[in-house]
């Protein structure tokens, strides 16, 4: 194989992990938004 397409392909494929990586870690530590309880806001009856 050339240098030329040894580079792009190493370049390539570290381009892809490092963006790959960078989304994985970005969605394990967003934290979770506050949801509001969908259930005791359908109650007709107040508590």
């Amino acid at each position: 194989m050339n240098t030329l397409p040894l580079i792009m392909m190493i370049s390539t494929i570290t381009i892809i992990t490092v963006i790959t990586g960078y989304f994985f870690y970005k969605v394990l530590t967003t934290k979770p938004k506050a949801e509001p309880d969908s259930f005791s806001e359908n109650d007709d009856e107040p508590r």
